[in-house]
């Protein structure tokens, strides 16, 4: 004879004078316990099945001992953001043993003896300042605008000649795309750059820029290998 009951919130098949590891159970060492959410008993071929729980019907049994399970480990991760957290956790169980399965005419159980325990928390009340405090100002528009620019910026340093601090002066000069910078003239790219350091030929990063634009990177990468530093 068994019986399928609902034990502090989990399902077990239970048989008499089985021993099993139930949550956390309120219910002192060496006392008695019942439970009377009996969802299935069977008997042989006599299968009697509740909707949900059997009417009258009761298991009944003893607390051993309170103890914790084994040790789980709780890792957790963000792929490229550095956020590692290592944790660990021993489940609160308690050792009970089925001293008996009745299948009608018990009482209900305690609601009380059979509950998990749970932590007591503090009711904190709210604080009422007496003065009221000025809504806080929303933050202007203009700085998600910039960075929404910034993200549609093209990488100019494809393009051959091109280094980390042309590039930065062509965005400030407000060429930020490889189709702004097809249609700046090679002598206005000069005057732009010219405070940077080194000799700079910008004859050709129109025409390379116009390429990585329309997704012509096969033929501009042919094209790059002919060039040196931009010069055809």
């Amino acid at each position: 004879m068994y019986a399928i009951v609902e034990i502090a919130g989990h399902q077990f098949k239970v048989e008499k004078d089985q021993k099993v590891f139930v949550n956390r159970l309120a219910t002192e060492e060496g006392k008695a316990v019942s439970f009377d959410n009996v969802l299935l008993i069977a008997d042989g071929d006599n299968v009697t099945l509740g909707a949900p729980a059997i009417g009258g019907a009761q298991v009944s049994a003893k607390v051993l001992k309170h103890l914790q399970g084994d040790k789980v480990i709780v890792f957790k991760k963000k792929r490229r953001k550095g956020y590692r957290v290592k944790n660990g956790h021993r489940q609160a169980l308690s050792e009970i043993i089925i001293e008996s399965i009745v299948a009608s005419g018990a009482k209900p159980a305690n609601k009380a003896e059979n509950a998990t325990p749970k932590k007591e928390t503090k009711k904190v009340e709210p604080k009422v300042e007496a003065k009221a405090t000025a809504p806080k100002a929303k933050k202007a528009a203009p700085k998600k605008a910039a960075a929404k620019a910034t993200s549609s910026a093209d990488d100019l340093k494809k393009v051959e000649g091109i280094g980390p601090k042309i590039a930065s002066t062509l965005v400030e000069a407000g060429i930020s795309t490889f189709a702004e910078l097809a249609k700046t003239d090679a002598a206005k790219i000069s005057e732009i750059i010219s405070g940077v350091r080194g000799n700079h030929v910008t004859d050709t990063w129109p025409a390379q820029a116009k390429l990585a634009a329309e997704g012509k990177w096969d033929e501009l990468k042919k094209w790059q290998d002919e060039l040196d530093g931009g010069k055809a």
